[in-house]
């Protein structure tokens, strides 16, 4: 197939004018260039705090995920073994088996007006929830992002990107329990759910409707913002950058042509709906991540002697910070806005898959939500990070912090590296050849977020516009239009857009969570009775 690729770009590139002075994709990225830049200044505003210029989002951020932790009693040691069950599928008969509402009287009388049998309420399972929020989440964020966390915080921002993984499991616990909580089930038993809905109906059992649908209609339009930036355009851009720097691509449009070819394959599969995106990602989403972590396993240990070294680095470098990287507080900013981008927590887009869930609970598909920035974040992005730091470690490539638009400064070649290309060279250096089969994993991971994140945008789409089929077909239109921008973009242009992107959702999906997370408290409670109590009979 690759060999297909670079024969088509061969005999197409003079078409599209790659032999011009300025290329396509050049051109694209001059158009784009200002346009990322403004809107990341925008949702990046700081304020001076110890010296600092801290972002706002941020704060707002790492604030409701202390809150949470604190109040929820630190729930991803707390929780973790319920979530572990409930995805097993170990709860599905209480979760989906017809209760009479007699029963639930002798149990506790204030369930009656509670609780009802949702169980063919829903369109996936707990697992096809997880598999496509997951996919979703972790991506490239997970190959790129940390080696973007490293060139510019140092190893450092891996302890950091940690910390802000464990508090993201209790965000992303309350937020999954609201999205089904307060989801829409449509006449044909189709479920729309998300932010802009718990948002809106939240807020409005609490008498203050009109917040509730200023939020909601702020983040439905962010959220199709953040559906072409970062669960789009990145993707396709570092699969492009992948595939360019294997095949030995040249010319200035062959960015262009492998996003008009991704676009054509994602536009073949968003025409499914979500249950055939469950389908697919819960077949890709396993393959992926086999793929991904035998490699970095293998890899960390081959270095097995070296880890001590590596974790001490990670260590020293998030409170002492090596010369250059802006000191500790510089090194968190980094740490905890690559997290936020690699996991989502806090965002509320993960919520809107797991809404569509088959329960009636809806804290049951709360807890099998925070196994996801554990296991993007935790895991997957902390065997990423020692990967590079064995790299570094054994033949000294780059100073940590010699950094430029994302990109770190290799010795050897004078050149800046960095996203994908970084983490490639890391493996490669252990595994020589292993970049072909990482080309493949990083295509499946952008091609897995990029659908999952249709699915998002698409119903905070719906939201706006309605559910008819035209304004579906426009939507999915615009989003393959951002495929073909973000694979001819540069990255440095293409992760400014998305982060803004992803981290704008962070302001109306925050305060909503703030001022509903006691409504998720009762329902966990509610959730952990009934199985205690029906299990016992």
């Amino acid at each position: 197939m690759l060999k297909k690729l670079a024969l088509f770009t061969m005999i197409f590139s003079p078409l599209l004018g790659i032999a011009q002075e300025k290329g396509l994709d050049e051109e694209i990225n001059e158009e784009f260039m200002p346009i990322a830049t403004w809107w990341e200044n925008t949702v990046l505003t700081s304020i001076p705090i110890a010296g600092y210029n801290i972002p706002i989002v941020l704060i707002l951020l790492v604030f409701g995920a202390t809150l949470f932790t604190v109040y929820f009693g630190f729930p991803a040691i707390s929780k973790f073994k319920l979530a572990i069950n409930t995805v097993r599928g170990k709860y599905d008969e209480i979760d989906h088996h017809s209760v009479e509402k007699s029963e639930l009287n002798i149990i506790d009388g204030d369930l009656v007006d509670t609780i009802k049998d949702e169980s063919q309420e829903g369109e996936v399972s707990h697992f096809q929830a997880l598999a496509t929020a997951v996919s979703g989440t972790v991506g490239l964020g997970n190959i790129a992002g940390v080696a973007v966390a490293i060139a510019v915080g140092g190893p450092g921002a891996t302890f950091w990107m940690i910390v802000c993984g464990l508090i993201g499991m209790s965000t992303k616990m309350v937020e999954c329990t609201l999205g089904v909580k307060y989801r829409d089930v449509g006449e044909d038993g189709t479920v729309y759910g998300g932010p802009m809905y718990y948002l809106k109906r939240g807020l409005e059992s609490q008498n203050k409707a009109m917040l509730g649908k200023i939020l909601a209609g702020i983040f439905a339009i962010l959220c199709v913002g953040a559906s072409f930036g970062g669960g789009n355009a990145f993707q396709s851009n570092q699969a492009a950058v992948q595939i360019v720097s294997m095949l030995k691509l040249g010319g200035g449009a062959s960015g262009f042509i492998i996003g008009v070819i991704m676009a054509i394959l994602v536009g073949i599969v968003i025409i499914g709906g979500i249950k055939r995106i469950a389908k697919i990602t819960e077949k890709i989403v396993p393959f992926m991540a086999i793929i991904y972590v035998i490699a970095a396993l293998i890899i960390i240990f081959s270095n097995f002697q070296h880890i001590g070294s590596a974790f001490e680095l990670i260590f020293k470098g998030a409170f002492t910070p090596m010369a250059g990287l802006g000191g500790v507080l510089g090194v968190i900013i980094v740490g905890f806005q690559r997290a936020a981008f690699s996991n989502e927590a806090g965002a509320g887009s993960a919520a809107i898959a797991h809404s569509a869930v088959k329960t009636k609970y809806p804290a049951s598909e709360g807890v099998v939500a925070l196994l996801e920035p554990f296991i993007d974040t935790v895991v997957i992005c902390t065997m990423t990070a020692l990967v590079i730091i064995f790299f570094n470690m054994d033949v000294g490539a780059f100073d940590y912090g010699n950094s430029q638009n994302s990109a770190v400064l290799i010795n050897a070649t004078g050149e800046y590296v960095g996203g994908v290309d970084l983490t490639s060279m890391a493996f490669d250096s252990v595994l020589p050849g292993f970049s072909y089969i990482l080309t493949i994993a990083i295509i499946l991971f952008a091609f897995s977020t990029m659908i999952s994140w249709s699915y998002y945008g698409l119903q905070s789409w719906k939201y706006l516009f309605g559910r008819g089929k035209t304004a579906d077909i426009l939507y999915k239109l615009l989003f393959l239009v951002f495929v073909v921008i973000g694979a001819s973009a540069t990255l440095d242009a293409v992760i400014k857009f998305s982060d803004a992107m992803i981290l704008a959702l962070v302001f109306p999906n925050m305060i909503g969570l703030v001022l509903l997370f006691p409504k998720v408290k009762e329902e966990i409670n509610r959730y952990v009775r009934d199985i205690k109590t029906i299990k016992a009979k």
